[in-house]
């Protein structure tokens, strides 16, 4: 017998707070869906101080995706790697890189579809950009160490995100800066309940920073919303706890 959605708690509980709460507590930001466009090229511009990175040589996106924040990376730094694992998002990515440009398919609705092409600005060198499949929780002991490193929106799909934070002391180098997103959607389909941070109670990002502390200092934290299109009229809306560190 076909189980109906709505009987679940979860979905109990999501519509008394979309039916009775006021809005204050429904969406307490002071944000708009528009200024949620542009998530991975913010990851970048607003993400890092690049202005106070020592070096910019290297820098490393873990859970690059189809590449944008990879790309951006190379307008300032002269080596960039894009690591993911899916490799459907690095075939697109290393699309992008040889090419330029890629075809894309925007759902409307139902059986309607939009086709257009995606490119990438021609002002960025993108000679400066290699993307490669790997396991955030389990990367390669050859990358070496980089100025900058992001992980954006990547640490609650991960099963295992404390194998990724011990693992970043060893990738970032001292003076270099670190910038996670998250809106810690923490889901068993995921990562076990007892690997979530702050599991037994503890706020996640205090969780996250005794994680980091004390090879990284915290620089800034602030909110960043993201808005992923579904169709033409559904749009997937979060907004991501953005961190800025700064390797001790």
């Amino acid at each position: 017998m076909e189980t109906n959605p709505y009987e679940s708690d979860t979905l109990l509980q999501q519509y008394l707070v979309f039916h009775y709460a006021p809005v204050e507590i429904q969406f307490p930001y002071d944000l708009t869906a528009r200024e949620a466009a542009g998530f991975p090229q913010k990851c970048v511009s607003d993400g890092l101080d690049a202005e106070r990175i020592p070096n910019k040589q290297r820098a490393l996106d873990i859970g690059c995706a189809v590449g944008r924040s990879t790309f951006e990376l190379a307008r300032t730094f002269g080596e960039v790697i894009g690591i993911d694992h899916s490799q459907a998002f690095v075939d697109a990515a290393n699309a992008l890189k040889h090419n330029g440009r890629h075809p894309a398919t925007m759902h409307e609705e139902g059986c309607r579809a939009q086709e257009i092409e995606v490119k990438v600005d021609d002002t960025i060198g993108r000679d400066r950009v290699s993307f490669r499949t790997g396991d955030a929780q389990d990367l390669p002991q050859d990358l070496g160490r980089f100025d900058a490193v992001l992980a954006c929106n990547l640490i609650c799909r991960l099963a295992q995100p404390g194998a990724l934070l011990d693992r970043l002391p060893d990738l970032v180098n001292p003076g270099g800066q670190l910038f996670l997103t998250t809106p810690f959607t923490w889901l068993e389909a995921y990562t076990s309940r007892e690997n979530w941070l702050g599991e037994s109670g503890q706020d996640s990002f205090e969780a996250l920073k005794d994680g980091l502390e004390p090879d990284f200092s915290l620089d800034e934290q602030f909110n960043l919303p993201f808005l992923i299109r579904e169709h033409s009229r559904k749009f997937q809306y979060g907004v991501a706890l953005a961190s800025r560190w700064i390797h001790t």
